[in-house]
């Protein structure tokens, strides 16, 4: 009997996840120590194939450039183990013999990874360090469009573990990648977290599995540019991270937003450093090109260069063009150039002051990627601190590159390629995500008390607290805050006022 392709993907899971609960039951038992030293071999495995990879992944995506996409396993890999070494995820993390209090750091087991096309290899690489830094075993689902390339970077994983001595189905993936697995993997009773990068259906879908789960949303994250700002290095900065991969990180920048007094000296930026501003009839041409027709993000321009795009629209550009840029006024969710853009558009918006341009960043925000990240470039320290009261993001990044950023490369967040977007993005954390999401934390309390002493307390309280207290405060009224003389003076304004009327 021949099975059908949905149904044999369903049952690979099936089986994969039950490898899953025994290799980790085998990492359960590793300590710290153990464990990060299968974690420095997978690292150093994955750095030592990190450009062949980044190859692969653009050859069999066509999404961005793989030059970028090398620094991104790089970081996946060596910059993830580098900043995640020295924490202790597993075993005693603290002890408090005053408060009788210790915590005990568990791995919550198996992981479910979904790993997207954008950031493949990196995405895999950074997955799998964080679960097995935690003790954690992981299975992976790739997108399709992407399955090659997620498959051989876990080949190349799973021999590290065997290399290290550790068992080589702590890290799996599913080799047949259809939407039933995916499915199938994230409702499995015994997967106990999910980790979803991808598009906001599946995270959707990923919250509503039954199971607990880490998602992230779509970025939309605005860039604004302030008046005291070093222009030539805000524009510099911008158009590094909107080519960088070809734009393809969620954090990346989507609009430009300056105020009106240094409007024309960015814009005379951005034409000396590369950009291109659309003409309104280019702007409405390249408009069709950017969503399908149901309204999402057509991958057909992904991770393309500004150049190429241009050529799909029939619009001509220089060679040399970095970005393409389109002045626009209007927010709303049937604007494109208000929507996320994975590719080097962006959108550019005028306004009179800072306040106008908090509104329209706050506007593009909730258009889509609330609770993302965003740009600032400024030296008013007073801005950046109402921008960073007032934005509805787990990010506010100032004078650096969104896309580098927002993963950790150039700033001191953690490095991640998992960027939790708080409960105003419909996510479970804000955090970039780090081993210790992946832990869960055991308490051990020793009693303090008895049920008597509780008790004592308590009737103390009845008897002298709230009553006591109170009547001390109105003591202090009537001694000090008013004087006999004064109650005369009062008294008498009273008697007078009244006698006019």
């Amino acid at each position: 009997m021949r099975l059908d392709k949905d149904l044999q993907s369903v049952q690979e899971v099936r089986l994969l996840v039950d490898n899953a609960v025994r290799a980790q039951r085998v990492l359960a038992a590793y300590t710290q120590e153990r464990l990060d030293g299968i974690c420095a071999a997978v690292a150093e495995t994955c750095e030592q194939n990190a450009e062949k990879l980044a190859k692969m992944a653009v050859e069999e995506t066509g999404f961005g450039v793989w030059q970028d996409k090398l620094l991104k396993n790089l970081l996946g890999s060596k910059g993830t183990w580098e900043h995640a070494k020295t924490q202790r995820v597993v075993g005693i993390l603290s002890s408090d013999s005053s408060s009788g209090l210790i915590e005990v750091g568990v791995p919550v087991g198996v992981i479910a990874a979904i790993i997207p096309s954008t950031n493949p290899t990196s995405t895999t690489m950074y997955k799998a360090i964080l679960s097995l830094k935690a003790g954690n075993a992981v299975v992976f689902s790739p997108h399709p469009g992407a399955k090659n390339c997620i498959i051989e970077t876990t080949k190349l994983l799973r021999a590290a573990l065997h290399k290290a001595g550790a068992p080589e189905d702590a890290v799996q993936v599913i080799e047949i990648a259809t939407p039933q697995a995916t499915d199938a993997l994230m409702k499995h009773r015994a997967v106990s977290l999910i980790l979803a990068t991808g598009g906001e259906a599946m995270v959707r879908a990923a919250y509503s599995s039954g199971n607990p789960a880490i998602g992230v949303g779509p970025g939309n994250g605005p860039a604004f540019i302030e008046r005291s700002a070093d222009i030539p290095k805000a524009v510099r900065q911008i158009i590094d991270s909107k080519t960088f991969d070809n734009g393809v990180i969620c954090a990346s920048e989507q609009s430009v937003v300056v105020e009106s007094v240094s409007a024309r000296a960015v814009e005379d930026e951005f034409v000396r450093q590369g950009g291109v501003f659309l003409s309104e009839a280019d702007s409405d041409k390249l408009s069709r090109l950017l969503l399908r027709a149901n309204g999402t993000m057509n991958p057909a321009i992904v991770g393309k260069s500004a150049v190429t795009i241009a050529k799909m629209a029939d619009i001509d550009v220089p060679e040399n063009t970095a970005v393409l840029l389109s002045r626009q006024t209007e927010v709303s969710a049937q604007n494109p150039y208000a929507r996320e853009k994975l590719y080097p558009v962006l959108a550019f918006y005028e306004e009179p002051d800072w306040h106008g341009a908090c509104e329209k960043c706050i506007a593009l925000l909730y258009n889509e990627g609330a609770g993302h990240t965003m740009t600032i470039h400024s030296a008013n320290q007073e801005v950046i601190r109402e921008f960073a009261l007032r934005k509805p993001v787990s990010r506010l990044l100032v004078n650096t590159a969104a896309s580098l950023g927002g993963v950790g490369a150039t700033t001191a967040l953690p490095p991640a390629f998992t960027l939790g977007c708080g409960a105003m993005g419909g996510s479970a954390t804000g955090d970039n995500i780090e081993a210790r999401h992946l832990t869960n934390i055991r308490r051990v309390a020793w009693g303090q008390r008895e049920l008597a002493d509780i008790r004592t307390q308590g009737e103390s309280v009845n008897e002298q607290g709230f009553g006591a207290e109170q009547a001390a405060v109105n003591e202090a009224d009537i001694q000090y805050d008013v004087t006999p003389d004064q109650v005369a003076q009062i008294t008498r304004e009273v008697y007078t006022r009244l006698a006019a009327i």
